[in-house]
């Protein structure tokens, strides 16, 4: 299974560690989107930024 992670809102005024992994997700502007499998890493870089994305789960 893949994960559409979709940037919903803006890192200003967030936490570096925030933005830092916008950036890692490979997000980093608004409406941006990147798939990533579904894995334990994955899953805790978006809990830490919840309320900046969107996800989607999308079956192979």
């Amino acid at each position: 299974m893949k994960l559409k992670v979709t940037q919903t809102k803006s890192t200003i005024r967030r936490k570096g560690n925030q933005k830092r992994t916008i950036l890692a997700l490979g997000l980093g502007k608004i409406g941006r989107s990147r798939l990533h499998d579904d894995n334990p890493v994955i899953r805790g870089m978006i809990y830490k930024v919840v309320h900046l994305v969107k996800v989607e789960e999308i079956e192979d």
